[in-house]
């Protein structure tokens, strides 16, 4: 099985390009949604987020409150603490998935999507390290980045600048494409239509497909896809 990290700065297009890979055979795991199952009332990291963060952090019905959390974390510089906590089960639930799917497939392209998988205070850092077979990292300009981020998060309750200013905090964490570019196998470049986006991935799901079949293929290599 091919394991590949699928990665790129808040807002750049991951999950969209982890569908249309779907589409063509891909398994996909997605961190964001690893980690809502692991804070749900009941599940060690929620225990332990609750016990960090306090009762603030929880809605009346007893789930955490994720936009409260977000402020916690982002706006109040805690983003450390809340990462120290959910990163590890986060990693620790994903590798018993992967082996759940290899074992069914051993032939599978397995793309792991996350936001962090190259460290901000160690930014050059193999962030394969026994993970991954390939990195595939998605590019878009600051401006698309923040649309986007916008448009997902929209709430008549927060005004466009507030949450734009989060954004640009949220990136700020994030290892920028200017140094990530060069340590990803693969680059993908999500600043035009959706169609371009198409004819990228069509490009790459063959080498993917490929490699995930014949080992020999795993080697590492640097490509970006026009």
């Amino acid at each position: 099985m091919l394991r590949v990290g699928l990665t790129g700065n808040l807002g750049s297009g991951k999950s969209t390009v982890a569908s249309l890979f779907e589409k063509r055979g891909a398994h996909v795991l997605q961190s964001d949604a690893i980690g809502r199952e692991l804070m749900q009332p009941g599940k060690p990291v929620f225990d332990a987020i609750v016990a960090l963060f306090g009762p603030g952090v929880l809605q009346p019905d007893g789930t955490l409150d994720r936009p409260a959390l977000a402020r916690i974390a982002f706006a109040e510089g805690h983003a450390k603490e809340l990462n120290a906590i959910v990163h590890p089960a986060v990693i620790a639930r994903q590798g018993e998935l992967a082996e759940a799917i290899e074992a069914q497939n051993p032939s599978a392209v397995l793309l792991v999507e996350s936001a962090l998988l190259f460290d901000p205070k160690h930014p050059s850092r193999d962030p394969r390290a026994g993970r991954f077979a390939r990195i595939l990292l998605v590019t878009a300009s600051e401006d698309d980045k923040l649309e986007r981020f916008l448009r997902r998060t929209g709430s008549a309750a927060d005004r466009p600048e507030v949450r734009k200013a989060e954004a640009r905090r949220r990136l700020a964490l994030q290892v920028s494409d200017e140094v990530a570019v060069p340590l990803a196998d693969h680059v993908i470049r999500n600043d035009g239509s959706l169609g371009g986006l198409e004819r990228q991935v069509e490009a790459l799901w063959p080498i993917l497909a490929d490699a995930a079949r014949v080992p020999e293929l795993l080697q590492d290599s640097t490509e970006s896809l026009q």
